[in-house]
């Protein structure tokens, strides 16, 4: 009897997890995972903070595909959820997405509204014809006036590079199709209709209104996949870092791993590898070395890095101009378009689910800041960075220092691939890796490519897809990540 193939996955995310219990699923294929972290679920994890949950980032789950809506909902029961969010921005807040209404008008001011329209038409009948860069991608869409409203220094906070700088392509996959004509008629379909699902369903995912979500956060649901691909017979190990990659006969054969507490390294065989780690890490520990090219490029990808500081209150204090100062908002998030902090969006935990929160009459929120790791806020000390999370809420008027009751702080390296760097020569990558018939590089980190979760979970998908299909060709994988209408459309 043939001995059981092998899988090894590297990584504990969406992507890694989805792979692996596809397998299982669908394949007499043994997947074995390592994650070199003490936590599971990647950037879909949830950090436990004495009975506070932080959701890293926030993770919705919507998806367009029918066939992760229904594989989600095979794992976990989940709660639906109101979706609010909204831009806090000269002591205001604006809805998001943003329409144009007669309050907002006000808010902008009445002249500024006009001339905001003016822009929009003004992109609409003579656009930018050079769409290379984030900056002409947006203001084709909204205008320049709006672009250097709303998006502009928002985008260059989280960044911390000019849109001049950023590939058009991080904006055609996190915001698609959507336009502010697009955001109009959507707001007065909601008026007209009543079908809940046909609405949702139908318009661009940065306009859903509602999603689902797991009780305690998105880390239950792939804590839940992972003790489901154990009791069915993969492995999944933490704090075991792959730190080296084998060919032979341009295949992978093996791979080094090493245990991050002891140092202790093994060399484990394998039939087949998924990759989520960082494309810049895979390349550099395969051995015989790649191609020189293919090095260069890979070491020139970038990453932007992101941390949460986690406040407990014993109530908010929000002062909005022009209104009574509130105890409590709404929103999930709140983008902070404000210059003089440097907090990119706060999260309220309590209103993604009750469940996140140890105790109903606390308020549970997370400071969000980008920041490039080793610099900056990523090295200040947890006090330090606690300090000015609540010095910065006091700023733009959203607590009292005398209602916090305790802090803490998580970081997340490489958390968003950057479209700059050599990000326009990945191709380079991609057709050295593509020609290596048993490496599938899935997920964010692993394809560099700015994935939803629900994406990510797609190429994991695709990838098992080809290998029950018995195929080698790799395409259909690289082409998740652009919503079936927005296919149809163009």
């Amino acid at each position: 009897m043939s001995a059981k193939k092998i899988a090894i996955v590297a990584g504990a995310g969406p992507a890694g997890l989805t792979a692996a219990f596809e397998l299982l699923k669908r394949t007499d294929i043994k997947p074995i995972v390592f994650e070199m972290s003490d936590a599971i679920g990647g950037i879909s994890q949830t950090y436990n903070y004495k009975g506070n949950r932080i959701d890293l980032g926030g993770h919705r789950f919507f998806s367009k595909s029918e066939r992760v809506m229904q594989w989600w909902f095979d794992q976990l029961p989940m709660m639906e959820r109101n979706r609010i969010s909204r831009i806090f921005y000269r002591r205001h807040f604006f809805p998001y997405p943003l329409g144009i209404t007669l309050t907002i008008a006000r808010r902008l001011g009445y002249a500024n509204t006009f001339l905001i329209g003016i822009s929009y038409l003004k992109a609409q009948w003579f656009p930018l014809k050079d769409e290379t860069y984030l900056d002409a991608f947006f203001i084709n869409r909204f205008g320049w006036r709006l672009y250097e409203t709303f998006f502009k220094n928002y985008t260059e906070k989280v960044w911390g590079i000019p849109c001049n700088q950023i590939r058009a392509d991080w904006g055609s996959q996190r915001i698609k199709g959507l336009s502010l004509k697009r955001a109009i008629a959507h707001a007065v379909k909601d008026l007209l209709s009543s079908d809940f699902q046909k609405k949702q369903k139908e318009r661009e995912t940065s306009l859903i209104t509602r999603f689902y979500y797991p009780k305690h956060g998105p880390g239950q649901m792939w804590e839940t996949v992972t003790e489901k691909v154990r009791q069915q017979g993969g492995e999944v190990h933490l704090q075991r870092r792959v730190s080296g990659v084998h060919l032979g006969d341009n295949r992978v054969v093996s791979v080094t791993v090493e245990d991050v507490q002891t140092g202790n390294t093994e060399e484990v065989p394998c039939d087949f590898f998924f990759s989520t780690m960082p494309v810049k890490h895979l390349i550099s520990m395969m051995r015989p070395h790649p191609p020189d090219r293919v090095v260069e490029v890979a070491d020139g990808l970038r990453y932007r890095d992101f941390l949460t500081v986690g406040l407990l209150l014993k109530k908010l204090h929000v002062e909005e101009k022009g209104k009574p100062p509130a105890s409590s908002v709404p929103d999930n998030w709140i983008y902070i378009q404000e210059g003089d902090v440097q907090v990119g969006r706060v999260q309220i935990f309590n209103n993604w689910s009750p469940h996140m929160v140890a105790d109903p009459e606390t308020v549970w929120i997370g400071l969000e800041y980008f920041v490039n790791e080793g610099e900056g806020l990523w090295i200040m000390d947890d006090t330090s960075l606690i300090d000015l999370g609540i010095r910065e809420m006091e700023t733009i008027g959203f607590l009292r220092r005398t209602d916090v009751l305790k802090g803490c702080v998580r970081r997340m390296p490489k958390a968003y691939p950057a479209y700059f760097g050599s990000f326009d020569q990945l191709h380079v990558v991609r057709e050295y890796t593509d020609a290596i018939p048993n490496l599938y590089l899935i997920g964010r980190n692993g394809m560099h490519r700015y994935n939803n979760q629900d994406h990510s979970m797609l190429t994991a998908m695709t990838a098992v897809d080809t290998i029950v299909e018995g195929r080698t060709d790799k395409t259909n994988v690289w082409g998740v990540n652009t919503e079936d209408a927005y296919h149809e459309e163009n």
